[in-house]
């Protein structure tokens, strides 16, 4: 009994391009795929050929080796170049192993030889090779999503802000407009003008990212633009700018707002011509590169005062995504810097598994000034420095011991940042552990008696110490000593 195909693992939709000069064979073949559930596109002309092997839905080719006009081989080379994801299988009346030698390296999956045997041959060759590149195109998926999600990993949030800023992120990926960023200091910006081109249909192109306020004019041009040698001192050769360096992939101009006005026109011509022009030269120089700003001034009030010209403004401004500050978003904190620790931890080499509650209430408190990347100094910071295998609040640097939730007096002024809930959520949380602090003192450490004086059961007198991290420091022994000491535990 011959073996009945493997059809089962492969796609029964899979698209099977048939050409061959003879048309028995040409309609047999058509056949025996058509009834295995295959869309079959059937040319008895290899040019032909060669032409309908750029369908993109084309999966598997069955090629005649023995042609007129274009050679069997000839047709695998050009739809292997063309097309290097589709599967080839060679027919040949003349098989000889010189034959399968030369398909084999010019890339052709497999060969059948004329006549058929048996038909089962001929599907089941087909259906290992359509299975083949179905598991590649299914690889390939893999790793573009996961190329593509790991393109969010340092820009974390679960805030509608973040959520929002993910979302436009993922939308303004698919077109070439020019984006600009707007945000503080340390919110990210270069980090979403790399989502946005690792993305992209330019990912496999370079990202060349430069910092306009670092640079003195002359420089900032030369790097931005070129120089022709001896277009002024020090420009010994011929050097190309960052914009030809970027030349079909990304360009991000971060603190675009610092770029002086002269620079600005040269911009502008970029972005309206699509060409630059060295420093010193007198031809332009095409080129094709997607444009993605970032600033923290506010580019409009600067138009308004005539420091940033309106037209490059209109330009520039053609999506705008804007990054909230931290305080903004306090919610995103915990989630921040629990993959700060993680990221740390695994550089040092230590065992920190987490953070007290107190620790993550002055964290979340914190105003942040200087945003996320504040944030991942302050946990790298504990991370180094730290013995203990869970972040306390003494592990975080001085200030953030003196906060509210450290058992200080709450100012009003101190949350006035968070969100209402969250404020009084946080201003309640150190209202309860200073009380259950002095009334553990009052009464010298004695677990029943505060209890008592609390108007609580003993019990939950106890697991609202633990949740409080409330602990006699200096407990007495008495009457009550046990539970001292197991609150103390």
């Amino acid at each position: 009994m011959n073996p009945q195909p493997s059809t089962t693992a492969a796609p029964k939709r899979a698209k099977i391009l048939v050409v061959d000069d003879d048309p028995i064979v040409l309609k047999a073949v058509t056949v025996i795929l058509t009834r295995e559930g295959y869309q079959v596109v059937s040319i008895d002309d290899a040019v032909e050929g060669l032409t309908a092997a750029k369908d993109p839905s084309i999966d598997v080719a069955v090629l005649d080796i023995k042609m007129p006009n274009l050679s069997g081989m000839d047709l695998l080379r050009g739809i292997k170049a063309a097309r290097p994801d589709v599967e080839v299988i060679m027919m040949t009346a003349f098989a000889t192993v010189e034959t399968a030698v030369e398909a084999v390296k010019s890339g052709a999956y497999d060969y059948l030889t004329k006549p058929f045997e048996n038909i089962d041959e001929v599907s089941m060759t087909v259906a290992k090779a359509a299975e083949r590149k179905a598991l590649r195109d299914r690889a390939r998926a893999l790793e573009e999503a996961l190329t593509a999600r790991n393109q969010f990993e340092e820009l974390i949030g679960q805030s509608s802000q973040m959520r929002a800023v993910f979302k436009l992120v993922e939308t303004v990926s698919h077109s070439t407009a020019t984006v600009l960023i707007q945000g503080e200091s340390g919110t990210g910006k270069e980090l979403v003008a790399r989502a946005i081109h690792y993305r992209s249909a330019r990912k496999d192109k370079p990202f060349v990212a430069v910092n306009c306020s670092a640079l003195t004019d002359t420089l900032l041009e030369s790097e931005l633009f070129g120089h022709i040698k001896g277009s002024f001192t020090g420009a010994t050769s011929n050097k190309k700018g960052l914009f030809e360096a970027a030349d079909g992939g990304t360009i991000f101009l971060d603190e675009i707002g610092d770029v002086p006005p002269a620079t600005q026109v040269r911009l502008l011509r970029v972005l309206q011509e699509g060409e630059v022009k060295r420093v010193g030269a007198n031809e332009p120089v095409k080129v094709d590169v997607r444009v993605i700003a970032a600033t923290h001034v506010d580019l409009n009030r600067a138009k308004e005062q005539g420091k940033f010209r309106e037209d490059l403004f209109y330009r520039l401004n053609v999506i705008t995504i804007d990054l909230p500050p931290l305080r903004d978003r306090p919610e995103d904190v915990p989630l921040l810097a629990h993959h700060f620790l993680k990221l740390y931890t695994g550089k040092v080499g230590k065992r920190v598994t987490g953070f007290m509650p107190r620790a993550m209430e002055a964290l979340t408190c914190n105003r942040w000034t200087g945003n996320v990347r504040e944030l991942e100094n302050v946990i790298e910071r504990a991370v180094v420095l730290t013995s203990k295998e869970v972040l306390d609040v003494d592990d975080l640097p001085p200030g953030f011991q003196d906060a509210p939730q450290a058992g200080a007096q709450v100012e009003v002024f101190s949350l006035a940042h968070l969100p209402y809930a969250q404020a009084k959520r946080l201003a309640m949380r150190a209202f309860e552990r200073r009380y259950l602090t002095a009334l553990l003192e009052k009464h010298n450490h004695n677990v029943s008696s505060a209890a008592r004086a609390a108007g609580v059961d003993r019990s939950n007198f106890r697991r609202l110490l633990k949740q409080y991290e409330v602990a006699g420091r200096s407990m007495k022994r008495g009457k009550d000593d046990d539970d001292a000491l197991e609150v103390a535990s």
